[in-house]
Parts: structure tokens; sequence; C-alpha cells
């Protein structure tokens, strides 16, 4: 017998959450995947130092949200494809800093134009309001100002 007012799997918002962050991710994964061979760790990483520049590997795990032995097994991956290259840190021999080779910056520009027009994809089904209202409303789960 079916009790009233138990909630459904597909009605549990975590559920719902995750679902839409897998097939969305694994969606857009093809793009990095079938023409840079690339893992999504391997994509955040070099999101980030295509979008903000030189970095060490601790500032992309804060930034991203990553733990080290991913980054570190990403860095050495992108380092492997010649899309990044390190740098002592003169102040720090324990720090690199990260930077895009000319070809880590051709792979970002491409990447980030099929990043745009798959989000615009996503979004083309909701209203403007709806947009905002969404973007809103993830930021605030994901604690993000």
């Amino acid at each position: 017998m079916k009790e009233k007012n138990h909630l459904q799997i597909q009605d549990f918002l975590p559920y719902l959450l995750n679902r839409a962050a897998e097939n969305t991710s694994l969606d857009f994964q093809k793009t990095y995947k079938d023409r840079y061979g690339m893992l999504r760790t391997e994509w955040r990483v070099l999101f980030h130092l295509g979008r903000y520049g030189d970095l060490t590997a601790k500032q992309i795990c804060t930034m991203a949200d990553l733990h080290k032995t991913k980054v570190s097994r990403a860095v050495s991956a992108l380092e492997r494809q010649r899309f990044l290259e390190r740098t002592r840190v003169p102040t720090d021999r324990r720090n690199e800093l990260l930077s895009l080779t000319k070809q880590g910056q051709a792979a970002f520009g491409h990447l980030q134009t099929e990043a745009t027009r798959y989000h615009e994809t996503l979004v083309a089904s909701f209203t403007v309001e709806e947009q905002a209202i969404l973007q809103k409303c993830l930021k605030q789960l994901a604690n993000f100002s």
C-alpha cells in the first residue's frame, strides 16, 4: 500500500541536481574529450588557466574545489599534451607556476567558444527571467555569492 506524502526519488532535489549536472557534464565532455582527449578535471584546470592566467596547482585546487591529487594528475596530463608548462616560483621553490602554452591557449579559445555555445543551447528553453532565477538558485545552493 502506497502512503501519502512520501518523497519520490525523481522529486528529491539532490537527485535532480545530480542528474542534471551529470547529464550536462557528460554531454559537454564529448567536446573536449573527442577533440583533445581531455578528461573532466583536465578541462577544468585548462579553463582556470585560460580564464585567470598563470596559477599554482594549489590555487587551482581552491578555485575549482578539486582535490590536489586530481589536479596533479590533470597538470601532468596537460603537460604531456603540451597544453601547459611549469615554472618554479623564485620566492618559494616548493611551488610551480602553471601557464598555458600557445597550443593550450588555442585549445582554451576553441573550448571557451564551444562552452559558450553549449551554455546558450542549455538555457534557450528558459525565459530570461527563468534563467536569472535558475542561476540565482543554483549559486545559492553552491554557496557562491
